[in-house]
């Protein structure tokens, strides 16, 4: 692979990651939680340049929930408020046994796409999320059944190896679609460097999403609009705006990615453009 291949004119596809399933309003008081909250969030999000939404769901206290019921609200909402936004179902998390891990897939649509951890990560003090290679291949499994498109979570390099593996355990349909994660903990050190190394240690064709946490989304969102890859920005992975200002909105932080892609010359793809990008079923 070379950079160089990645500069062609593809439209950047910018997902909005709206909410998460840990921290809520006592970090940011603009963070959705409520179905109706997130189904308003994803429409100026859409408004404002995203094409995907990534979506946890909440029970009513703002905890996390795997229910298929749950996600069900959301979408309703989200169909009822925006467009044509792409929704994006996580299935990720920690300390949930693995069949409630299936329940987001399980919504009436499906979600066009959904996220699939590639491998073990730690999450605080005394919590891991193992994601063994049992559990990843029957989520990709479900999500081929039903029509998914699975976005492959790389949270360093271990998991870029893992998702080498997956390509020889299962036939995933072309473009193979990864997000690239980098910050603290057991995610990839967030340099310039380990990211110019994970794209060229990426399978063949395979495309790059980029995810900065924290202060790191919006350098990272830069470099992967000027690499050609795709970014993805949102409360779930940082609530501030700039250091000491709290982000409005998941809009105000799509705003501005989408700006920093019109000053270096590159469209923002529409929600058909991404279907077309990423090899979605019309």
């Amino acid at each position: 692979m070379t950079y160089e291949s990645y500069l062609a004119g593809t439209p950047l596809v910018v997902t909005a990651a709206l909410t998460g399933g840990v921290h809520g309003k006592e970090a940011n008081p603009n963070l959705p939680e409520t179905p109706k909250e997130i189904g308003r969030a994803a429409a100026a999000a859409e408004a404002a340049g995203a094409s995907v939404v990534h979506l946890h769901a909440r029970e009513p206290n703002g905890e996390r929930s795997f229910a298929t019921e749950r996600f069900q609200e959301i979408d309703d909402e989200i169909r009822r408020h925006a467009d044509d936004v792409i929704i994006q179902h996580s299935t990720g998390g920690t300390g949930a046994p693995d069949a409630d891990r299936h329940l987001p897939l399980r919504t009436d649509p499906p979600p066009e796409m959904a996220s699939l951890d590639m491998g073990p990560l730690n999450r605080y003090d005394h919590l891991t999320s193992e994601n063994t290679r049992g559990l990843v291949d029957s989520l990709h499994d479900e999500m081929r059944d039903r029509g998914i498109k699975p976005e492959l979570e790389v949270f360093n390099d271990g998991h870029l190896n893992e998702v080498h593996g997956l390509l020889d355990r299962r036939d995933l349909a072309d473009p193979v679609y990864t997000t690239l994660i980098f910050g603290p903990g057991t995610l990839t050190p967030p340099r310039p460097r380990n990211f110019l190394n994970a794209i060229d240690n990426l399978p063949e064709g395979a495309l790059f999403n980029t995810l900065g946490f924290g202060r790191h989304q919006l350098p990272f969102a830069t470099m992967g609009t000027l690499l050609g890859g795709h970014v993805r920005v949102g409360l779930e992975d940082n609530v501030y705006y700039r250091e000491g200002e709290l982000a409005t909105s998941n809009a105000q932080l799509v705003e501005r990615v989408v700006r920093i892609a019109d000053e270096l010359g590159r469209d923002v793809a529409t929600p058909d453009e991404a279907r077309d990008i990423l090899g979605l079923d019309p």
